[in-house]
């Protein structure tokens, strides 16, 4: 038995050694073709590699020389528009006064900078609060922040807009983006509450009693949970009928 298992193990092991030579020329044959093509075409991986650095570095002299300095200058351009809107002049906000620019003309003319962002989100809540609600799904749709509570809240306004349209199903679909852009005890149950109270409006109660029982059992220490147990009994109420 035991001259058997050590022969088992010669053989394995002279076959290992066998196949071993192949396998280092198989690795050897592989470098020779990379080596190969690389020598052959040198030139074109330089000017390929060349290329990408070039890119790089005119990407960063663009953001460095022209978005940095065009961005500060949008920012001056918006401060007597921010005057405005803190004052609740939402016209002379939205379109400046004749020698001050509105956020509409920030927006436009600084389109590519951050603060044209923040210039739609403005021009957004003026149109809200004017009462244009498609002006203000509009430019609202057009703000994007790396901030997830600001942009959370303006994903809520579209649904806000969009309630007031009459067009419930998308407002509550925009209340549901809003509540998990960002998960914390008032943003997200808030937007739940808003996304039920349309469902149950809608006579969707199924739909309704899912969130409620979301608010309920994820955001207990919320304000919207002190009604939440009894929008859950209404609802299952209304479901036995």
């Amino acid at each position: 038995m035991h001259v058997f298992k050590k022969s088992i193990f010669f053989m394995a092991n002279n076959n290992s050694k066998n196949q071993q030579p192949d396998g280092i020329e198989s690795v050897q044959e592989t470098l020779n073709r990379t080596e190969l093509f690389i020598e052959s075409n040198k030139n074109t991986i330089l000017y390929v590699v060349l290329g990408l650095v070039a890119i790089v570095a005119i990407f960063f002299a663009f953001k460095r020389f022209y978005i940095t300095p065009k961005n500060i200058e949008a920012s001056a351009s918006m401060y007597v528009a921010e005057q405005y809107f803190q004052r609740d002049s939402f016209n002379l906000a939205l379109y400046g006064d004749g020698n001050n620019e509105g956020f509409l003309d920030v927006a436009k003319e600084y389109s590519i900078t951050q603060t044209a962002k923040l210039a739609n989100y403005y021009a957004g809540l003026c149109f809200m609060y004017s009462g244009n609600y498609e002006d203000a799904i509009k430019h609202l749709k057009k703000f994007k922040s790396k901030d997830v509570t600001v942009s959370c809240i303006a994903l809520g306004l579209i649904g806000d807009a969009y309630v007031e349209l009459g067009d419930n199903a998308k407002g509550a679909s925009y209340y549901e983006k809003a509540a998990s852009k960002v998960n914390n005890e008032f943003t997200s149950p808030l937007y739940l509450n808003k996304a039920a109270q349309v469902y149950e409006a809608e006579g969707k109660y199924k739909q309704a009693l899912k969130l409620y029982t979301q608010i309920k059992d994820d955001y207990a220490n919320s304000q919207e949970a002190r009604s939440a147990e009894k929008n859950i009994v209404k609802m299952k109420t209304l479901l036995a009928k």
